[in-house]
């Protein structure tokens, strides 16, 4: 890829920046954590006064948004902590900042577990057989709390976590690695992928998909339970067939932090209208951006 085609993934980032510092997710709609997160990631490293500005006021944007409990809401409409927390803790693990939210943040992050198991789902499944098959011992991370576990905030609460252990080791953040490593491999499908949040139901395989199978491979880096080789092969293939834009961001970035260079995108492909994916395409360009989600 040129430096032209970060640079213009950069450009419409800042230029796709709310008045109120956030982001939506396409340009003028209402500020969401989730866009506004991944703007920051492809924006942190930068040093040119404008993305710097754009970082500023988008970082103060999403400090604003924790809640007592430590987790973020998801926007300000919204009086709940969602997933994106992980998010959160890992852009303050990328800036350097270990103060008082931050350690919130780590902590809602550790306790935040998947419903799987529950007395209800107990007593549920004493009554009608659930239709989805999964070892409930492994709690990932849900979407929201009291909630299932799913694969994409388990594998981005993963990389939070491993970011976090690196930084300061505690018993706690390793024994809930080790979980919620153990809940993706569970849920790894039979083709080597991984779908959404299951790999079978209603005694049917499912397939996998090429943007959870990246982000599971993003959230098991250093994982040392199974060999990776098979997984990352299937995101070789899946990058080289799909023609989703954001799973072949996602597939560029869990590529190249498993030592794989993914073929270049071909010419100088048109800026998306998602705010998301271009930012994942900023941050998986090959000049440096793919290390804020490398452990």
């Amino acid at each position: 890829m040129s430096d032209s085609y970060r640079k213009a993934r950069l450009d419409r980032v800042r230029a796709t920046q709310n008045a109120d510092g956030g982001w939506g997710y396409f340009a003028g709609r209402h500020s969401w954590l989730e866009p506004t997160c991944y703007a920051l990631l492809a924006l942190q490293s930068e040093t040119d006064r404008e993305s710097k500005a754009a970082f500023a006021r988008g970082w103060n944007l999403m400090r604003s948004w924790q809640l007592p409990e430590g987790g973020w809401r998801p926007a300000e409409i919204v009086p709940a902590a969602s997933w994106v927390s992980a998010l959160c803790v890992l852009l303050h693990q990328l800036q350097g900042v270990d103060d008082g939210s931050y350690a919130k943040g780590l902590a809602w992050l550790v306790g935040m577990r998947g419903s799987e198991g529950s007395l209800f789902e107990r007593a549920v499944n004493l009554v009608k057989r659930l239709p989805v098959e999964y070892d409930r011992r492994w709690k990932g991370w849900p979407w929201s709390p009291d909630a299932s576990s799913w694969v994409e905030p388990t594998a981005l609460s993963l990389l939070a976590l491993k970011k976090a252990q690196a930084r300061r080791a505690a018993a706690n953040i390793g024994e809930r690695i080790l979980e919620g490593e153990r809940m993706l491999i569970d849920r790894r499908c039979g083709d080597g992928g991984w779908n959404y949040g299951n790999r079978r139901v209603l005694e049917t395989e499912l397939p996998s998909y090429p943007e959870t199978t990246a982000v599971a491979l993003v959230g098991l880096q250093s994982c040392r339970l199974i060999p990776l080789e098979s997984a990352v092969a299937v995101g070789v293939r899946q990058h080289r067939e799909t023609q989703s834009r954001l799973a072949k961001a996602w597939l560029s970035v869990a590529l190249q932090v498993h030592a794989r260079d993914p073929a270049p995108a071909a010419g100088e492909t048109p800026l998306s209208r998602e705010v998301i994916v271009t930012a994942l395409e900023a941050i998986a360009a090959r000049q440096g951006g793919v290390e804020c989600l490398r452990v």
